[in-house]
């Protein structure tokens, strides 16, 4: 299955609900923002949500300072 990523095309073997596909690529689980599809998805649904064929996901990383 093809998804993107960011922007980056990226293979899975299988699907992935949203929670297992942030662990798989490493990518922090605090202090982001998900949108799948141009839809802002609520962190309490991320471990519902699964991820399909042709999905376009963006993974936004908040970062404070001042």
């Amino acid at each position: 299955m093809e998804i993107r990523i960011n922007g980056e095309s990226r293979k899975l073997d299988s699907e992935l609900k949203l929670d297992q596909l942030l662990s798989h690529f490493s990518m922090p689980l605090k202090r982001v923002a998900v949108e799948l599809n141009g839809t802002v998805v609520r962190r309490a649904d991320w471990e519902t949500v699964q991820v399909t064929e042709g999905d376009k996901i963006e993974v936004v990383h908040f970062v404070g300072g001042g």
